[in-house]
C-alpha cells in the first residue's frame, strides 16, 4: 500500500495527491494520464537541454512523475518536459466540480496580487513589497528581487508568463548599469536588491530607480538576487518551452556576468561562497555571516540551472566546464560538513580538538564545548539537516528553512538527506510550524548572545522577525519539499493552518512568537509575497506538475558522499 496517490480528472489532468493508495490504483490513474491530451493554451515546445554534469541528453519518461523504491512518486525533471500553464488557476476562471476544492481566500489573494502590480510605461514589471497604506513606505514601495519569485511562480502557474519576461529583461538592464557605493565600484554582474518606478507628473515620463546596496540597512549588496534570477530564468523556460528569451544574447551575458562573480578564483580554500552578514533574506544583522546555507543552496542551485541554460558556444562552454567543476566540489563539501544527524552530531560531540594533518576528523577544528545544549533535544532519532553556517572553529547549528528546502529542490540534499530534513520537520512541526507556517530561523538567540549576535537590534529581538520569525511566505518551498519528497499531507497540513488566519490577519509579513501565534510587531500588512506564497502552495498541491520550474532531479554523476546513517533508515 502507497502513502501517495495521484488523482486524474476527466479531463486528464492531475488534479490533487492523496495519502492513501495502492501502487495498481496510482499505476490506473497514470495510465489514464498518459491517454489523454492536456489542455494547452500555449503550443508545447522542447525547452532547453537539461544536461547533466557528464551527459547532454537522456531518455523520456511517458509520465511527469517516477516511482521511488518506498513506492511515493516525484516529478521527473526532464530535458523535453514542458510544463502546460493552460490550467488556468486563477479567481476570474471558471471551476469544474471535480477540479481542487478551492478555499474562499483563494479568489481574495488573486484580487490582492494583481493590485499589487507595478506598471513601466504601460507594461507590468513586477508587484510591490506590501500594500499597506496605514504604515510610512521605507523601501516596500519597491519591487524586490527575492520577493518577486513567488508572484512570477504564480502567475507562470496560471498561464501569465508575459510579466515575468518583462521582470527579468527589465532587472536585466538594470544589471547593466554602473554601481557605486560612495567610491567603490560593485562588480558588473550584480543583480539590484529592488527597483521602483518614479512618475514625472509634469513631464509625463516614468524612469526606474535600483537600489544594489547602496540604500539597504547595512549597505550591503544583495549576493542572492543573481541567484534567484537565474533560477527564474529557468523557471520561466521550463513553465513555457520558450527558450528563446534563455538563448538571448542578453541573457546569455547576464548569466555569465553573475556566474564571473562567483567562480573567480581568490584566497578560498571552500567551495562554498563567503558573504556579509545581511546579504539575502535574512537582510540584518543575524550571524549569517561566512558560509551561510541560504546562500551556498542558492548557489547550489542556480549553478545547476545555469548549467541548463548556457549555450554550448565558445563563451558557454567556458562556463559549463568550470560550473561542472564547482557542483562537484560544492556538493562533497556540504554533504559532508553542514550536513548533520544524530549520528553526527554525537560524532562531534567525541570531537578531539587541534589536530593537525590532512587525515584529521575534526577538519575545521569545532570545539565540542561549543555544542548548544538545544540541539541535543531537537535533533530527532530519525531525520536531520544542513545547518546554518560552517567555517573555521564555528559551527552555527541553527535550523533555516529556505536554505534546507532549497537544498531538497536543487537535489543540493541526497535522496535519503531530503527524507531526513522532511522527518526532522514533521517531528519537530510544533517548533517549526506552530500555529502559523513556518520559522525562518530556529531558535531565536535571546539576551546576551542577541545583544553580542544582532547588536542589540530591536527589530529582531528573540521569536520576532528573521530571529525565530513565522514567515507566511515559506509555505510555498515547503510544499514544493513536501511534494518533491513525496509528503503532500504535510503541505497540506501547513495550508489548511495558514489559512485559518492569513485573510483574517491582512497578509501579515511575519508573525511573532514561539508558536508564530502574534502578529509581528512591525509586521506590514498585505505583503505581497504572504499572498504569492500561498497561492503557489495552493496552486502546486493542486497540480503538482508545476513543481518541475522549481525543483531539479539529483544529477547521478554526484554521487552521496556520506554513508547512510541510522536517522536514514526510513
Amino acid at each position: 500500500m502507497s502513502m501517495v496517490s495521484v488523482d486524474v480528472t476527466q479531463n486528464g489532468s492531475v488534479r490533487s495527491i492523496d495519502t492513501l493508495c495502492t501502487a495498481a490504483e496510482i499505476d490506473e490513474c497514470l495510465s489514464r494520464l498518459s491517454d489523454r491530451q492536456r489542455p494547452l493554451n500555449l503550443e508545447r515546445q522542447r525547452s532547453c537541454d537539461e544536461r547533466s554534469l557528464s551527459e547532454l541528453s537522456m531518455g523520456l519518461s511517458p509520465h511527469p512523475f517516477f516511482r521511488n523504491a518506498d513506492n511515493s512518486f516525484r516529478f521527473m525533471d526532464h530535458p523535453d518536459g514542458v510544463l502546460t500553464p493552460g490550467r488556468r488557476s486563477g479567481f476570474n476562471t471558471p471551476r469544474s466540480p471535480n477540479e481542487f476544492e478551492t478555499h474562499p481566500m483563494f479568489a481574495e489573494a488573486w484580487e490582492s496580487l494583481r493590485h499589487s502590480l507595478v506598471f513601466f510605461r504601460g507594461q507590468p514589471v513586477g508587484t510591490i513589497a506590501a500594500l499597506d497604506s496605514s504604515e510610512e513606505n521605507l523601501n516596500y514601495d519597491q519591487v524586490f528581487v527575492r520577493d518577486f519569485v513567488p508572484s512570477a511562480l504564480a502567475f507562470l502557474m496560471n498561464g501569465e508568463p508575459e510579466i515575468v519576461k518583462n521582470f527579468i529583461l527589465k532587472t536585466l538592464r538594470l544589471q547593466s548599469w554602473e554601481k557605486k557605493i560612495d567610491q567603490f565600484q560593485l562588480g558588473e554582474g550584480v543583480m539590484p536588491a529592488s527597483f521602483k518606478v518614479l512618475h514625472d507628473p509634469v513631464r509625463n515620463t516614468e524612469t526606474l530607480i535600483a537600489d544594489f546596496g547602496e540604500s539597504a540597512i547595512g549597505r550591503v549588496a544583495p549576493v542572492d538576487s543573481g541567484f534567484w534570477w537565474i533560477i527564474l530564468l529557468r523557471a520561466y523556460t521550463k513553465s513555457t518551452g520558450d527558450s528563446s528569451l534563455a538563448e538571448m544574447p542578453e541573457c546569455q551575458k547576464g548569466m555569465r556576468l553573475i556566474l564571473s562573480l562567483c567562480l573567480s578564483e581568490g584566497f578560498d580554500t571552500f567551495p562554498t561562497l563567503l558573504c556579509a552578514d545581511g546579504c539575502c533574506m535574512i537582510d540584518r544583522r543575524m550571524g549569517v555571516y561566512g558560509y551561510p546555507i541560504e546562500i551556498q543552496a542558492l548557489f547550489f542551485m542556480a549553478l545547476r540551472c545555469a548549467l541548463l541554460l548556457l549555450k554550448q558556444d565558445a563563451e558557454g562552454k567556458e562556463f559549463v566546464e568550470r560550473i561542472a567543476k564547482r557542483l562537484h566540489a560544492l556538493s562533497y563539501h556540504m554533504r559532508s560538513y553542514f550536513w548533520l544527524d544524530l549520528k553526527q552530531l554525537n560524532d562531534i560531540y567525541r570531537y578531539k580538538t587541534e589536530e593537525y594533518s590532512h587525515t584529521a576528523v575534526n577538519k575545521f577544528n569545532i570545539m565540542p564545548d561549543s555544542l548548544p545544549e538545544w540541539v541535543f533535544d531537537f535533533m530527532p532519532t530519525h531525520g536531520g539537516y544542513f545547518i546554518g553556517n560552517v567555517g573555521p572553529s564555528n559551527m552555527d547549528f541553527r535550523w533555516f528553512c529556505l536554505g534546507n528546502c532549497i537544498a531538497i529542490l536543487s537535489s543540493l540534499a541526497t535522496p535519503e538527506q531530503s527524507i531526513a530534513i522532511m522527518d526532522l520537520i514533521e517531528s519537530r512541526w510544533q517548533e517549526l510550524v506552530g500555529e502559523m507556517p513556518l520559522k525562518a530561523c530556529y531558535p531565536a538567540i535571546e539576551s546576551h548572545e542577541w545583544r553580542i549576535i544582532t547588536g542589540c537590534d530591536p527589530k529582531n529581538t528573540s521569536w520576532s522577525y528573521h530571529n525565530g520569525g513565522s514567515w507566511p511566505v515559506l509555505l510555498w518551498l515547503l510544499t514544493a519539499a513536501c511534494i518533491k519528497t513525496g509528503r503532500p499531507q504535510s503541505a497540506r497540513r501547513a495550508i489548511e493552518l495558514a489559512e485559518t488566519r492569513l485573510s483574517k490577519d491582512n497578509w501579515p509579513e511575519y508573525y511573532d512568537g514561539k508558536l508564530g501565534r502574534y502578529i509581528g510587531k512591525q509586521a506590514r500588512k498585505h505583503q505581497t509575497w504572504s499572498v504569492a506564497g500561498y497561492l503557489v502552495a495552493k496552486m502546486m498541491l493542486e497540480d503538482p506538475s508545476h513543481l518541475g520550474m522549481v525543483a531539479l532531479e539529483e544529477d547521478k554523476q554526484m554521487k552521496p558522499i556520506l554513508k547512510r546513517s541510522a536517522s536514514w533508515t526510513l
